[in-house]
């Protein structure tokens, strides 16, 4: 969760997508980036990331406690019961993005997460695997030298694509390795990168 919003005097170097708005700032300095083991927490950010497709990460930032809620604290176990009438509840529920396929396909997810997870012991043991189990260190010196997708990413999309996920294209995959620290892309010039190991 977001910690308090950064104060105005803060002068340190950030990542520039981080902007001046105290939630970006607050999950850049708090969570994007930090490694992420819990096997809720990956599956809220694989949620989300899904439900960020064509939007800003601002504005499912803005619907994170909505989500929260709506979707049952993201535990997948829970989430994966969501039945026809629970799911029609949620496309008349404003705070969240009220996209059908998003959310059928954050249902089917759930059930994808906890077979795979049943199947390796847990989905952080499977996922983590496909960057040796440590984050990747990439030297990006400017926003244009960070890719949307990268070979791991291709990769771990069509893995989740053939266990029966949806929403995981390419480009979205590598958005949630950046977010739980899979990869860690702060700029060498944000004061975040040298702080995450």
């Amino acid at each position: 969760m977001p910690k308090a919003p950064v104060p105005k005097t803060d002068s340190r170097r950030r990542c520039p997508w981080a902007g001046s708005d105290p939630l970006m700032l607050a999950y850049h300095d708090t969570e994007w980036g930090m490694p992420v083991h819990d096997d809720r927490r990956l599956f809220e950010f694989l949620l989300l990331e899904g439900a960020q497709a064509g939007l800003s990460w601002q504005t499912i930032l803005r619907k994170r406690e909505n989500y929260r809620a709506a979707f049952a604290g993201f535990d997948p176990e829970k989430v994966a019961k969501f039945d026809a009438w629970r799911i029609e509840q949620l496309l008349q529920d404003p705070g969240i993005v009220r996209n059908r396929l998003k959310v059928e396909g954050a249902v089917r997810n759930a059930r994808a997460f906890l077979e795979l997870a049943g199947e390796f012991g847990s989905f952080d043991d499977w996922a983590w695997s496909f960057v040796g189990g440590q984050p990747l260190r990439p030297r990006r010196r400017s926003p244009k030298d960070i890719p949307a997708t990268t070979p791991d990413s291709d990769e771990l999309s069509a893995r989740l694509r053939g266990r029966g996920f949806t929403f995981v294209g390419s480009t979205i995959v590598y958005a949630f390795m950046q977010a739980v620290g899979m990869v860690n892309d702060h700029l060498a010039s944000c004061y975040r990168r040298d702080e995450i190991r």
